[in-house]
């Protein structure tokens, strides 16, 4: 979800209000994933190198998480969605740690859908954690390292989707992209809407996939 800062800039506004504008671009984003009939959904939200980012500006982050979460949690619960996190985020203040680990226990139920955010997330240090559970279990295997990913539990990543022109990863979720198709979009992430998610999927229901096959 990539393009917050770089929209409110255009707009002569502080960063804090393009994340503030982002949220609700989550919410929108939520919504139609629901709607349309997705397994799961992952967002990118705070990455494990997002801490080098400006104190002021990690604390409106987290500020937003926890409104989202108070503010959202009865929506979500009530629409099927079952919250997942991935990542390191009890490294997060105690606080935000047990709102998280409330609003998980609240909708551990939920199979409409299944929203996971990316919180203290980096995709090399989870391959490196996975590797490390699995060694110490006695073998090493693409099928067992996949297995002690923080997505284990998750169905195979088919599509992944940027926003704002950038044309890279980002230590996001690198081990499961391994076929998966990919969407690079100009939008900023504040103007991505439904309508922009369906032509993705559009273009996606387009590809050939043969998984290194003919």
């Amino acid at each position: 979800m990539d393009g917050n800062g770089r929209w409110a800039k255009k707009r002569f506004m502080p960063r804090a209000f393009g994340h503030k504008r982002g949220v609700e671009a989550v919410r929108a984003a939520v919504r139609a994933a629901g709607d349309l009939g997705l397994e799961a959904l992952t967002l990118y939200a705070f990455s494990s190198e997002n801490w080098k980012r400006p104190a002021d500006e990690i604390s409106d982050l987290m500020g937003l998480l926890r409104t989202f979460i108070r503010s959202d949690i009865d929506e979500i619960d009530r629409n099927g969605v079952r919250l997942k996190i991935i990542g390191e985020y009890r490294a997060l203040a105690p606080d935000l740690v047990q709102l998280i680990d409330d609003a998980v226990a609240r909708t551990a139920g939920n199979t409409r859908l299944t929203l996971a955010i990316a919180l203290n997330y980096g995709s090399q240090q989870e391959i490196a954690r996975a590797a490390a559970r699995a060694a110490a279990k006695g073998e090493i295997t693409p099928e067992t390292i996949a297995a002690e990913l923080d997505t284990a539990d998750l169905p195979p990543l088919d599509l992944l989707i940027r926003t704002s022109g950038e044309v890279r990863l980002s230590n996001f979720l690198l081990w499961q992209a391994a076929y998966a198709e990919m969407v690079f979009t100009p939008v900023l992430w504040p103007d991505f809407t439904p309508d922009h998610l369906r032509q993705a999927l559009d273009q996606f229901a387009e590809r050939e996939r043969r998984f290194g096959g003919r």
